[in-house]
């Protein structure tokens, strides 16, 4: 079984923020998928089949290792190795998205938050670009603010692309998802 968790904050004045793109991911692989949310064992509402667990976390952004944390222990039989994180990354542009094994926060409280409840920065990960032209500094208030409606189709194009990585990284693992997507 993987483990598939976008990170976002909950709540509709969130919804639509730049902050908010690994929800749009993992709500467009639920749908694709016919499956319906429920509510978790913790901070978290999840989707499942037979071979995957699509999880947002109910926790604001900053907190998102305490949900990854509880799933992890619910489903004890799971190894670090079975997750994949996908989060919105400031560093890298729109249009852009980049698989990563492991590696520092860089700078994003969610992940932050994962490593210090997991204990380790030995994760799968799928970072989708967000940097535009546009101000970016300081990045707490660029990061919840929507994009402005000209980048919608660039949007739509980056959250196809992701859910197009995410499924064949299912089938294919990260090494070989870094190469053909990175």
């Amino acid at each position: 079984m993987k483990i598939i968790v976008g990170l976002g904050n909950p709540g509709n004045n969130y919804s639509l923020t730049k902050h908010n793109f690994g929800f749009w991911i993992i709500d467009n692989l639920v749908k694709q998928s016919s499956l319906k949310y429920k509510l978790g064992k913790g901070d978290y509402v999840y989707a499942k089949n037979n071979e995957y667990i699509f999880v947002k976390p109910t926790t604001y952004m900053n907190n998102s290792g305490i949900a990854v944390n509880q799933i992890l222990n619910y489903y004890d039989t799971l190894l670090i190795d079975d997750i994949i994180v996908i989060y919105d990354d400031i560093d890298i542009n729109l249009g852009k998205i980049k698989f990563k094994s492991k590696g520092s926060d860089g700078g994003h409280n969610g992940i932050k938050s994962i490593i210090q409840h997991i204990k380790t920065d030995y994760f799968n990960r799928l970072k989708i670009g967000i940097a535009t032209s546009m101000q970016m500094r300081p990045s707490e208030k660029y990061v919840l603010k929507p994009f402005p409606k000209k980048y919608n189709n660039l949007i739509d194009e980056v959250i196809n692309k992701s859910v197009e990585g995410i499924n064949f990284y299912l089938k294919n693992g990260i090494e070989k998802s870094m190469n053909n997507f990175n």
